[in-house]
């Protein structure tokens, strides 16, 4: 038996399917080639025709094999299994076919990601998680893209790009940068809170396993009598929480910086297949209307002690990708990709995604991105009025009519898809609101400092902010403490004083 894992030993695994099969090598085109190790030369060391066909195919495929990487959550794994319905409660508040039956089981992917690294980057940085679930439904494609948090760092989605540009390189040293990253934070306190939630123990988890997922977002349902509530998804580990000390994260991502995917691919290829149990959270519109806090604001979250969690079901990851391009550098995840009983709220953050995240799949992958294997929603047959676009490879629906209307059997509106989609008021003025001192910033995350961490992760808060922080400017050391720690408890913000003027005089004992 052999002492190595399955990740290390995919390769023997692999020859040992073939079961002694012939594999012939072949052009793409299906040609089988006579010698693969050697071009075609004019004599024995004269210069390569242009005319070696097999040649210009390997090194042409060659310079094409790498698309464009992901702007964020460049780094990632995969894994596909089943979530399955094991209450009936959600059908109360969700017509959505994927939760029609207690026992019903819909394929699912998910792409689990670091969020600002790059495609090399490790896996243990000090970072938020991508969570992204994608449901093969009987209506479609149903994605729910969210994080290992409940919460975010902004709620307008104009300044996303802003923000990613803080976690990414400074454009000129083309390195990572404190003073871009603080002085963002200290300058939007809408932050405060997933500040607080990233420099925590959270922000190493131990893996993909051992953390939870969830929507993020408020998210419409409607149910089958066609009535509206507001929702939030959870998925809860159940293989339990676990996060990495800041010194074992610290040493993977030299040893290990691929550490969560393999983890993750070793886990199921053993059989320890991973899952997550799936909750709800609901509220009315009444509800909406009257509570303290803005439900639609991505940085605040929903207390459980007023919106209890509902359970829904379960999700269970069996299989790992076949080919890790094909079924996870190629999966598109998008939010726009909604089924219906499912529809976006007024969450301003989930409605700049609608349109950012189909586009820069459109960038990445192509018009024709959702006919992939992995992406198309093979347990339906899309009827539309679009047509071609570069790399169409289906039928392109044949000899059906390619206008609306028409007299010639196209495609025809949906009566239930209408049904679950009922008109809504709007109303107000047009303009540009900026809520950012509007709304209150430091309530939630003063609950969290005070309540859910205890002293000692209270301690290793400080000591991981004041450790970042350090390698700030001083006038933005002093403005991150005034503004985004500070008014969350007077105690963090003299403890990181303290932390930062001792970080301060080792420096200047090292000059």
């Amino acid at each position: 038996m052999s002492a190595r894992n399955p990740a290390e030993d995919q390769l023997n695994l692999h020859k040992k399917s073939l079961k002694g099969a012939e594999c012939t090598v072949t052009e793409k085109h299906g040609a089988p080639i006579g010698l693969r190790s050697a071009t075609q030369t004019v004599g024995y060391n004269g210069p390569i025709p242009l005319h070696d066909h097999v040649f210009i195919d390997e090194l042409s495929a060659f310079d094409r094999e790498r698309i464009p990487e992901r702007v964020v959550h460049a780094k990632g794994a995969g894994a596909f299994g089943y979530f399955e319905v094991t209450c009936d409660d959600i059908q109360k508040y969700c017509a959505a076919k994927v939760f029609d039956t207690v026992g019903k089981k819909t394929p699912i992917a998910v792409r689990f990601s670091t969020v600002g690294g790059e495609s090399g980057s490790a896996d243990t940085v000090r970072d938020p998680r991508g969570f992204a679930l994608k449901f093969y439904t009987d209506d479609g494609i149903w994605d729910l893209v969210g994080n290992n948090t409940p919460i975010f760092f902004i709620r307008d989605p104009i300044l996303f790009p802003s923000f990613i540009h803080t976690q990414k390189r400074n454009p000129q040293t083309h390195l990572k940068d404190a003073d871009m990253f603080w002085d963002f934070m200290s300058l939007r306190p809408e932050t405060t809170h997933q500040t607080m939630f990233l420099f925590s123990d959270r922000g190493l988890p131990d893996g993909y396993r051992h953390m939870n997922g969830y929507g993020s977002h408020t998210f419409k349902t409607i149910n089958a009598k066609g009535e509206p509530f507001y929702v939030k998804f959870h998925h809860k580990t159940d293989q339990g929480i676990k996060n990495l000390p800041v010194d074992r994260a610290h040493e993977l991502a030299s040893s290990d910086p691929d550490y969560a995917i393999r983890d993750l691919y070793n886990a199921i290829a053993k059989g320890n297949y991973p899952s997550w149990t799936c909750y709800i959270q609901v509220m009315t519109f009444e509800q909406a209307e009257k509570v303290k806090f803005n439900p639609f604001d991505l940085t605040k979250i929903w207390p459980q002690a007023d919106f209890p969690l509902i359970k829904v079901g379960k999700l269970v990851f069996d299989r790992n990708p076949k080919n890790y391009f094909a079924e996870v550098e190629q999966a598109a995840y998008s939010p726009s990709n909604l089924v219906p009983g499912i529809e976006a709220s007024p969450d301003r953050m989930l409605q700049g995604r609608l349109f950012a995240y189909a586009d820069t799949h459109r960038h990445r992958l192509g018009a024709n991105h959702l006919q992939l294997p992995v992406n198309c929603p093979y347990r339906v047959s899309p009827k539309t009025y679009q047509r071609d676009g570069p790399m169409c490879f289906t039928d392109n629906q044949g000899g059906a009519p390619n206008y609306y209307p028409n007299s010639f059997g196209g495609p025809d509106n949906s009566p239930r898809a209408q049904k679950l989609n009922p008109p809504y008021k709007v109303t107000g003025d047009v303009a540009r609101y900026d809520n950012g001192e509007t709304e209150d910033n430091y309530e939630q995350a003063r609950v969290f400092y005070r309540k859910v961490l205890d002293e000692p992760a209270r301690e290793r808060l400080a000591q991981n902010i004041a450790e970042h922080l350090t390698n700030a400017s001083p006038f933005i050391q002093e403005r991150a403490v005034k503004t985004v720690f500070a008014p969350v408890d007077a105690t963090l913000g003299q403890k990181l004083t303290e932390l930062l003027n001792m970080h301060e005089r080792k420096k200047c004992a090292n000059l």
